[in-house]
């Protein structure tokens, strides 16, 4: 049937993203994700946060493994300030909508678009031939998170931009080949100054939950002695810290270190710098130290409390995932009516 026109102007703005429960939260996902999540919250636009379950097995996971590591990330998400009576938050197997559009957007993505996702080449080494089809298909599920909600935002780190620039051709493509302005073109949201938070101990590396080391992260578990210890631990050169950012440019570890402490505090890496330039590490750690265990100690505490009543987190996810549901599930329909699927039953 033939389907209204929409312009960009008619799409409300709304902002979606998802993290991966495949591990323990760490600093990163804090500072790159969680705090950003919460200051969004609070800005009066309507705010999605999925956790991505689906994504996760696109590597194989412990049942048992995986439903504790929804419920902490869950936990996580509510310790650093997400509301679920503001934001809706959910895991995304709840809602059908999404592998849905999915599948219908693995027919719209091309196979040179998904072939040139650098991640995949990443995450798959020289094995690629043995990783599963969901690993090399997943950015056109991703697309569907984003757009099963006609989401207009989205917070991203600078490694998941290419995702984000597929989801805006497959948006685009879909719009062309059956005429209509139905989704959204949607904008990443990049800002702040510790969107990638570095390892402690190799500043050119992404903090990372897989990373071997546990001495290479902090984690939204760890008690206060073991986040300060981590941080006194955390490679650094010898030389102090400049009078300006631009001294730290060909200095990762310091460079890190001050974009966390930036991050934490609410300032630019320049007024952290103007405010200790000229000190050394032996100094800075320990005042880096202290902030650390005062912003994340309550998370820890509060994700451990909630931990301890998983049916409440369970519940919650539940209840989000009604509505997100409301929201996707009359969006998935359209599709099927612009397609051309016959949508007799209608019970």
């Amino acid at each position: 049937m033939s389907q209204p026109v929409q312009t960009p102007a008619t799409f409300p703005t709304r902002i979606f993203s998802g993290i991966q429960p495949s591990g323990g939260l760490t600093l990163g996902n804090y500072l790159g994700a969680l705090k950003r999540f919460v200051e969004k919250q609070d800005e009066g636009i309507e705010t999605i946060y999925c956790l991505v379950d689906m994504h996760a097995i696109t590597v194989w996971q412990d049942p048992a493994k995986l439903r504790q590591q929804t419920r902490e990330a869950a936990a996580g998400f509510i310790a650093a300030g997400i509301d679920p009576a503001r934001s809706v938050l959910f895991n995304q197997s709840q809602v059908t909508a999404h592998v849905e559009l999915g599948w219908i957007f693995n027919c719209v993505a091309r196979m040179g678009w998904m072939s040139r996702m650098t991640q995949f080449k990443d995450k798959a080494g020289k094995n690629s031939e043995n990783v599963s089809l969901g690993l090399y298909a997943y950015p056109a599920l991703m697309a569907a998170d984003i757009l099963a909600y006609k989401a207009t935002h989205v917070p991203v780190g600078e490694d998941q931009k290419q995702h984000l620039e597929l989801c805006r051709d497959i948006a685009i493509k879909f719009n062309n080949d059956y005429g209509v302005n139905f989704f959204p073109v949607v904008e990443p949201v990049i800002e702040g100054a510790a969107t990638r938070v570095m390892s402690l101990r190799d500043g050119t590396m992404k903090m990372s939950k897989s990373d071997p080391s546990d001495q290479s992260r902090i984690n939204l578990t760890d008690d206060a002695d073991t986040i300060a210890k981590k941080i006194r631990k955390a490679k650094t050169d010898a030389d102090p810290l400049p009078d300006s950012v631009d001294g730290l440019k060909d200095r990762p570890e310091a460079r890190n270190l001050v974009n966390i402490y930036a991050a934490l505090a609410g300032q630019t890496p320049a007024e952290v710098i103007a405010e200790h330039q000229g000190a050394q590490f032996g100094t800075f750690k320990p005042a880096l130290a202290d902030l650390a265990v005062a912003k994340l100690s309550p998370i820890t505490s509060e994700m451990t409390r909630l931990m301890q009543d998983p049916a409440e987190i369970d519940r919650i996810l539940g209840a989000g995932a009604d509505r997100a549901e409301a929201i996707a599930r009359p969006i998935v329909d359209q599709v099927y009516d612009i397609i051309g699927m016959i949508r007799s039953r209608r019970g």
